[in-house]
Formats: structure tokens, C-alpha cells, sequence
């Protein structure tokens, strides 16, 4: 058992959101939250549940994806599109890595959700969702797209989580969502987005479709993040 006197920070947890946040902008990281992990535990894979018993908090990092890249989407995933997915995959699995050695050496745990891994093939999901633990730590909300949608990034933005028991700030969902907003309908390749919801067995055949094209070979698209307007409508109130 920890002796709180011997650990820094065991009784600030404002002061330890504080530095987790300083460290995730020189990671390079466009977004850092903290979740509390008690409305969705339930959500995680039984392969997780155990390891994450004890830990009570969820880190929530986003690296912003590249306009220029998807900006040239057009009708589905290209060749550079597939190696930015995976480089942007990697960094974040690798500064995911860098946090669990920051926790470690303050005498907390800390456990890293790969960015990209399933685990469920039928169900196509991971360990967790990245982006319900992004939700819960106040960085967007669940867009029609079924993307998270941050308002300074719009859906630009990819995530890892890293579970801890260091004793943290936790953030909230925010009370926001796409409005009368419908740009990720009429771009979907799939026609998987509808004013009624997303139809998850349509995006997947069209996965299939694009991941047979000679090179691509993962189950990837763009379009949908391509399409959210949000980051536009920032840059266009801050000019």
C-alpha cells in the first residue's frame, strides 16, 4: 500500500491534470482530458476489465490529423492517406508509452490502450472506445457520424487512452452536438449516415471494399472525418 506522504501530488489532483497537460503539448498533442472511468467501465472488453479494476481514471491525448492529406480525399482512402493513418497511430501508441514511464516513476500505474487494435472482429472494437473515454473527459461528442467531434477539430483528431490511478481532475461531457449540421451524410461513400443514425454493417462493407484496393489493404475510409465542418468554422471565427 502507497504511504501518501512518500508520493508527490497524492492529494492534488488539479496539480497532477495540470502537469499530464504540460507534458501532452510537448508531446505534440492537440488535446489531453481526464475521464472518469465509472459511467463506462462497463463498456470495456472482458479481456480489459480485470487489468483496469483498480485503475479509476482515463487519460484521453488526440493528435490532429493532417488537412493537406485529407483535404485530397475524394471518393475513399488513398496510398498516403493509409501511411499518415498508421504514422499518426504509431506516434500516439508511442507517446501513450512515454505517459505509463511518467506515471510509473511518480509511484502511480499506468496502462496504454493501443490507438488502433481489435479485438472484437465481429463487432469491430477494441479494448475500449477512444472515443467515449474522449467523450466523458469533455473533448466533444458523438457526431452522426459516430465520430468524436471536438469544436476546434471537428473529427481531425485521433486518440489513445492510458488508464492510471494517479489521483486526477476529472472533465464532463460537454452539452453539444452537430445541430442542423448533415456534411458527413451527403459525403459518405456508404451512405451509412443518415439523419436517423449509423449503420455500421453498410460502413463496413464499404471498408471491405476500399481495403481491397491495391495498397490499402486495412479497413479505412477518411471521408466522414474529411467532411465535418468544425475545424472550418473555427479558423473562420478566428480570422
Amino acid at each position: 500500500m502507497r504511504d501518501p506522504q512518500s508520493i508527490p501530488g497524492e492529494d492534488h489532483p488539479e496539480r497532477n491534470r495540470q502537469a499530464l497537460q504540460s507534458l501532452a503539448l510537448q508531446e505534440g498533442m492537440c488535446l489531453f482530458g481526464v475521464a472518469d472511468l465509472g459511467p463506462i467501465r462497463e463498456t470495456f472488453h472482458l479481456s480489459l476489465q480485470q487489468a483496469a479494476e483498480r485503475l479509476p481514471h482515463a487519460i484521453s491525448l488526440g493528435l490532429r490529423l493532417s488537412d493537406a492529406i485529407l483535404d485530397a480525399l475524394k471518393d475513399g482512402p488513398t496510398l498516403i492517406y493509409k501511411h499518415h493513418y498508421k504514422a499518426v497511430n504509431y506516434c500516439l501508441d508511442q507517446v501513450a508509452l512515454r505517459f505509463v514511464r511518467h506515471l510509473q516513476e511518480q509511484g502511480y500505474s499506468g496502462l496504454p490502450i493501443p490507438a488502433s487494435q481489435v479485438v472484437d472482429w465481429e463487432g469491430q472494437k477494441g479494448h475500449l472506445s477512444h472515443k467515449l473515454v474522449a467523450k466523458f473527459a469533455g473533448l466533444g461528442w458523438i457526431g452522426r457520424s459516430s465520430l468524436l467531434i471536438n469544436p476546434f477539430h471537428g473529427a481531425r483528431v485521433r486518440y489513445v487512452t492510458i488508464l492510471t490511478d494517479m489521483p486526477l481532475a476529472c472533465g464532463s461531457p460537454v452539452s453539444l452536438d452537430c445541430g442542423e449540421c448533415q456534411a458527413c451524410i451527403s459525403l459518405c461513400p456508404a451512405r451509412a449516415i443518415t439523419g436517423n443514425g449509423y449503420d455500421m454493417a453498410a460502413c463496413m462493407e464499404k471498408l471491405k471494399e476500399f481495403s481491397s484496393r491495391r495498397g490499402i489493404g486495412v479497413l479505412i475510409c477518411g471521408m466522414c472525418v474529411r467532411a465535418c465542418p468544425f475545424p472550418e468554422v473555427h479558423r473562420n471565427l478566428n480570422r
